[in-house]
């Protein structure tokens, strides 16, 4: 490797190694965080465009609590910090908990199987409780049915319509043998509490969490009073605000239908961590990922993750419309509450990357900033190939127009910044790989860091051929559309017949094989 090679790589590390290695760091007085975030906050999002409300809390103290951007394009009102928005999958860890008072108080018990609320549930004698609230029950994701999107997530239904929608479909695995992050086992959830409560899941939640916490502005997604009194929600698509899909809040049900503001959920946070909801042994079931649910990080409707090094607990949350996320950092007694009424920001406006980036700085040891370095295409080609992650998935890295892009199976292509030969982060600043090499030089495979810190994930490099990619920039593709676009809806027609045809086939021979 040359020298110059060399001394990118050390700095590439030097950079992101060097906020952990030396002083404990000092946290921030409460004047200086808000003139960070109020930064960060007007970076990420336009004050013409849909934006955030964010609170941020160390301890009793209130480091920051603002908004913006618009509640209504249209209307050109303003964010307030005060404002409700859908929560998405934050309502998750409300419906465990939620199930949790139930354990606490002997109605329900964790390895009771489903078929003791649900008695004409398939299989529902090997499901467990505890299956359903760490995603390992292998019961099929409800939303991934074909067509579901075409109509069904528009129609109101009640807990016994939504659970026989799904309820026959082939299972992806086993019951404990297996993780998928699964809405339909929350959707039982909330058919357990209600069974063993003998009310609607959210009136449950309601009474026993929401109104002992004070969380006045917290409520279910589909009460016509609680859909009146939210933001209006976007999905921005090449940089204009339009209208999301339309569905029916009933359909989101314990997985994601709940309606929250910034402060109700600090007050959810303090609650719940702070030994106010659970009993001390069922709260530390919570948090503690177990069987095939401990590889992937996830407790009962919360993940546990670290911010800089320091243990961390979070769970974010995307609904048409609306994006969400929650995390508390235990021993500085850190919240950051953060909800967002656009579900396509851009990456640096990701609710996820702003709640981490507040959440290290309130801790006093913000991620560092990404200083970029060139390097030329034929440094670039060398790492193009196809790594494996997992039996399922791998990350394919290749070099389109002068820069190297990564995509993930399921995922979508993204743009990688080098700050050193051989390491990259991603357009968040936050989650970076690097490229490994054996004692020859010769490169063996990547290591990924989500979130940027943590020990990573291999993937070592395959021998696959490097897929072609077929993508094109957006104005030829507007070209070949506008010169033949009587062949492009045919030719479309034809695709998506097939398609149907297929996927009516794929159905029914899941469902015989139930």
């Amino acid at each position: 490797m040359r020298r110059i090679d060399l001394l990118l790589v050390l700095t590439g590390l030097l950079t992101w190694q060097s906020a952990t290695a030396a002083t404990p760091p000092s946290p921030p007085s409460p004047a200086e965080f808000e003139r960070h975030a109020r930064t960060l906050l007007a970076n990420a999002y336009p004050a013409d465009a849909p934006g955030a409300a964010v609170l941020v809390m160390r301890g009793d103290e209130v480091l920051y609590r603002g908004a913006h951007g618009l509640a209504d394009v249209a209307a050109d009102l303003p964010l307030k910090p005060g404002d409700r928005f859908p929560i998405a999958s934050v309502t998750k860890q409300f419906s465990a908990a939620g199930l949790l008072t139930l354990v606490d108080a002997g109605k329900v018990a964790l390895d009771d199987p489903l078929s003791k609320y649900l008695p004409s549930y398939p299989d529902g004698a090997r499901i467990t409780i505890e299956h359903l609230l760490n995603h390992t029950s292998g019961i099929m994701e409800y939303t991934a049915i074909p067509g579901t999107f075409e109509g069904p997530i528009r129609r109101h239904v009640s807990t016994g319509q939504l659970v026989d929608y799904f309820k026959n479909e082939a299972p992806d695995f086993a019951p404990g043998e297996g993780w998928i992050y699964n809405n339909s086992g929350y959707v039982l959830v909330g058919a357990v509490i209600e069974a063993a409560s003998g009310q609607p899941w959210y009136q449950y939640l309601d009474q026993t969490l929401f109104k002992p916490l004070a969380m006045h502005d917290t409520g279910y997604g589909a009460d016509p009073a609680v859909i009146a009194a939210q933001v209006t929600g976007y999905i921005t698509l090449d940089g204009t605000p339009a209208p999301p899909l339309q569905l029916s809040m009933t359909q989101p049900h314990a997985a994601g239908a709940l309606v929250s503001t910034v402060d109700d959920l600090a007050r959810w946070n303090r609650g719940l961590h702070q030994g106010q909801v659970l009993k001390p042994d069922t709260y530390a079931r919570m948090i503690t990922p177990v069987g095939q649910a401990k590889a992937n990080d996830y407790g009962y409707g919360i993940w546990t993750t670290s911010v800089r090094g320091v243990p961390a607990l979070q769970h974010g949350g995307g609904i048409a419309g609306f994006s969400s996320y929650l995390i508390y950092v235990a021993h500085a007694q850190v919240t950051v509450a953060m909800l967002l009424n656009d579900e396509t920001p851009l990456p640096a406006g990701d609710s996820r990357t702003i709640t981490r980036r507040l959440a290290a700085a309130a801790l006093g040891d913000p991620y560092p900033p990404v200083t970029p370095v060139d390097l030329d295409v034929a440094m670039l080609k060398q790492y193009e190939g196809v790594y494996r992650v997992n039996d399922q998935a791998t990350r394919t890295l290749r070099v389109v127009d002068g820069t190297l892009t990564a995509y993930r199976t399921w995922g979508r292509r993204t743009d990688l910044t080098a700050i050193g030969a051989d390491t990259f982060v991603y357009p968040d600043g936050i989650d970076r790989l690097q490229v490994q090499r054996d004692m020859s030089g010769t490169i063996t495979g990547m290591r990924f860091w989500a979130d940027g810190e943590g020990e990573g994930v291999i993937a070592p490099l395959t021998d696959q051929v490097v897929p072609i990619d077929f993508s094109l920039p957006r104005d030829a593709v507007g070209r070949l559309l506008g010169r033949y676009w009587f062949a492009a809806v045919l030719v479309g027609a034809a695709i998506a017949l097939l398609f149907a045809v297929r996927l009516r086939g794929r159905r029914q021979r899941r469902t015989a094989n139930i």
